[in-house]
């Protein structure tokens, strides 16, 4: 139990400095810095407004609550806390905002780095990756970090306003970082990005300009002895030397540990 506790403070006390460190970042215009040639992508986007509601209306109850509590409580020690409490909740979450506006998805050219504030962040290898595609699916709860199991496998979710956008499959099982130790071996990842699209589209061509991964939606030219169907899609690997490909897909963000059963995987953030 004792042990338990201390692993919980401690997390919390992480937690917190990381919030008003990424406050700090934010105000200051110096978020971590991408690799060279990297491409980052947004999710705060549809948390916003949400967030956006809940800052305005805190600001607004502070000087209300205030308010009322002169007139009704005697003790100015009650409001001074109860005032600092409203600001400091207020900060708090333009905080939580701030993480999530400065540690984006990226896409480089090790893999996908896969973030959620500052508490989620691993790499996941284009080499791990059998196939990626742009897909909306609605999660049961608002947790960012939420685990599924399927017949394929173990999901792995990391979402936003309850939402994922993004699927990627795995070619084989990783274990991954995530806020309370490393996770059992996942199977997919699904994520949610502002521009989903846009993110399936980084996947690296091979050498041939072959696609490594498929998204949505890949058209086809005739081939010796038939035709591959427009829109089919191809397995990761198997794409024929003839397909055209309009839509491929990436997968890259923060932190990656495979566990003890896998060669290790470089970390997006040392």
């Amino acid at each position: 139990m004792g042990s338990h506790a201390g692993a919980l403070l401690r997390r919390m006390v992480a937690y917190e400095m990381g919030m008003w460190g990424s406050l700090g970042r934010w105000l200051l215009r110096r978020p971590p810095a991408l690799e060279p040639g990297a491409a980052a992508f947004s999710y705060v986007g549809v948390v916003k407004p949400i967030l956006g509601a809940f800052i305005a209306l805190s600001a607004i109850e502070i000087p209300i609550f205030d308010l009322i509590l002169r007139h009704t409580v005697p003790w100015r020690p009650v409001r001074h806390t109860a005032l600092a409490l409203g600001i400091w909740g207020v900060l708090w979450m333009i905080g939580l905002f701030a993480s999530l506006r400065i540690h984006p998805h990226a896409a480089g050219a090790a893999g996908l780095c896969v973030r959620n504030g500052f508490s989620v962040d691993f790499l996941v290898p284009w080499s791990a990756v059998a196939r990626i595609e742009h897909r909306y699916r609605s999660l049961p709860s608002s947790r960012a970090v939420q685990i599924e199991q399927a017949d394929t496998g173990t999901i792995l979710n990391i979402g936003a306003g309850s939402q994922t956008s993004v699927d990627i499959v795995l070619r084989e099982p990783l274990s991954v970082r995530l806020p309370k130790g490393p996770s059992g071996p996942v199977h997919e990842i699904r994520l949610y990005a502002d521009d989903p699209s846009a993110l399936v589209a980084r996947a690296p061509r091979a050498p041939g300009g072959t696609a490594l991964r498929i998204g949505q939606l890949a058209r086809t030219r005739p081939q010796p002895g038939g035709r591959l169907a427009s829109g089919n899609r191809v397995p990761c690997g198997r794409v024929p030397p003839q397909a055209s490909v309009l839509r491929r897909g990436p997968c890259y963000t923060g932190g990656v540990n495979r566990g003890p059963s896998f060669p290790p995987v470089k970390a997006c953030t040392a």
